[in-house]
C-alpha cells in the first residue's frame, strides 16, 4: 500500500529530489574533471586504436619513424595545451560561466590570453599498427613550472 502523498511531511518531499539533485551536480564535476582530451582518448585506445584510426582524429602524425627490419614505429604530435587542459580540478565551464555572470552585471572580466605549452605526444605501435603504448611530455622540458614560479 503506497502512503497518501498529503500525508508525507513537506520536508521530506523536498529531501528526496534535492539528494538526487546534489548528486547528479557531484557526477557532472567528476565527469568535468577529466584528462586532456588527447590523454583520454590514448589511454583508452591502448590495444584497440589503430595508425589510422588516430590519423583520421588528429591529423598527420609531425614525425613518424618505422624501422626497416620491423618492430615498433613511433609517432609524435606537438600540441599546445593551456592551463585549463592541463588542470583537472578547474572545470572550464565553471570559470566560463562566472565571466558570463559577470558580464552580465556589467562587472569588468579578466580577459587575459590564456597562456599555451607545448606538449609532445610520443605514440609507439605495435608491427600491426594497433597503439601499443603512448606518453605526453613538454616540448622543452620545466617550461611551465618556471613560467609559472614567475
Amino acid at each position: 500500500m503506497t502512503p497518501d502523498p498529503s500525508s508525507v511531511h513537506p520536508r521530506l518531499r523536498v529531501f528526496v529530489p534535492s539528494r538526487l539533485l546534489g548528486l547528479l551536480a557531484v557526477i557532472v564535476l567528476l565527469g568535468a574533471c577529466s584528462t586532456p582530451g588527447w590523454d583520454g582518448y590514448f589511454k583508452d585506445g591502448i590495444g584497440r586504436l589503430t595508425q589510422e584510426d588516430i590519423r583520421e582524429k588528429f591529423g598527420p602524425p609531425h614525425t613518424a619513424k618505422t624501422p626497416a627490419l620491423g618492430g615498433d614505429s613511433l609517432w609524435t604530435y606537438r600540441v599546445a595545451l593551456g592551463e585549463e587542459d592541463l588542470d583537472r580540478w578547474k572545470p572550464t565551464f565553471l570559470v566560463d560561466a562566472t565571466q558570463s555572470v559577470g558580464a552580465l552585471m556589467g562587472k569588468p572580466t579578466d580577459q587575459a590570453k590564456p597562456t599555451l605549452y607545448c606538449y609532445r605526444y610520443t605514440l609507439a605501435f605495435s608491427e600491426s599498427q594497433v597503439l601499443k603504448s603512448w606518453k605526453r611530455d613538454e616540448c622543452v622540458p620545466g617550461t611551465r613550472e618556471t613560467l609559472i614560479a614567475k
